[in-house]
């Protein structure tokens, strides 16, 4: 008589190690953003301190300096510039990205490979060797301090990314849904809106998600581009380092406001983001 047994799935002995290491590193990378978090609620005197003063007392005169209680400068255009930039690039890049990853995806060109190629050159030139051209432009066409220059320039800047990962999210959408389709006699625009949006909702969260933080945090560019009316918040965050001293308490405290959308933006997709980001990752 033969008796079956079945082993169980075996844990690895570096399991452990790795889940440490997993952890030392996470709260590394969180312990930055702890600091400021707590020295905004501090005053100068204690944020100043040398050693820093944990337990020292906390306030919000930081926060209340941001929002102009002694200055008299609103932040609220500059934020509203930021999102405005923001929220429309990443809109225009999404309506270019999809139709191209869906021609690069699932409607091959020829030689899309070259094509990829292409928008990933696009990247390999340093912004700041492109700054002089640019505002030389802008500054012919009439467009300086224009909020809409910012919107031009974060959508060719994030266009390629979104390209290459919209086309990795649209490799995986199941080819029978859309034969079905074709042969329901559903047209490009109706396959685009009713088959290939929904099932890649989670990749074009992820994508959009990612160009929204890089045009939120841009400011080489909204630097050198704009004066007062198109400021965005990045830039507004440098005007409290002044010619009297850097302002610890009230920087830290404009930094976590600053910071607020794009956490809050990523906690309202954060399950359409891990699918989004593991989309595509296996074969």
């Amino acid at each position: 008589m033969t008796t079956a047994t079945k082993a169980g799935p075996r844990r690895s002995k570096s399991a452990p190690l790795l889940g440490l290491l997993a952890w030392i590193i996470g709260i590394t990378f969180f312990l930055p953003v702890a600091w400021m978090v707590l020295t905004a609620f501090h005053s100068e005197q204690d944020a100043a301190t040398n050693p820093p003063s944990i337990a020292a007392e906390l306030t919000l005169q930081g926060f209340r300096e941001f929002f102009g209680a002694t200055s008299g400068a609103s932040p609220w255009p500059p934020l509203i510039n930021s999102a405005t930039a923001s929220i429309l690039s990443t809109l225009i890049v999404l309506a270019l990205s999809i139709p191209a990853a869906y021609a690069l995806a699932i409607r091959p060109v020829r030689k899309w490979t070259d094509v990829l190629f292409f928008f990933l050159s696009t990247k390999m030139l340093p912004a700041v060797a492109g700054l002089l051209p640019i505002y030389l432009i802008a500054q012919q066409a009439g467009m300086l301090d224009n909020v809409w220059t910012l919107v031009i320039l974060y959508t060719s800047m994030n266009l390629p990314i979104a390209v290459w990962m919209m086309r990795s999210f649209l490799a995986e959408v199941p080819v029978e849904i859309l034969e079905a389709a074709a042969i329901d006699g559903a047209g490009l625009i109706t396959v685009l809106r009713r088959v290939i949006v929904p099932v890649a909702m989670p990749g074009i969260a992820a994508t959009a998600l990612i160009c929204f933080i890089f045009s939120w945090n841009e400011m080489l560019f909204a630097r050198v581009l704009t004066g007062v009316v198109a400021q965005t918040a990045p830039v507004f965050l440098t005007s409290f380092v002044t010619s009297q001293g850097l302002f610890l308490a009230k920087v830290c405290a404009a930094a976590t406001v600053i910071s607020l959308p794009v956490l809050a933006a990523g906690f309202a997709a954060q399950d359409k983001l891990v699918q989004g980001l593991s989309l595509g990752a296996v074969k």
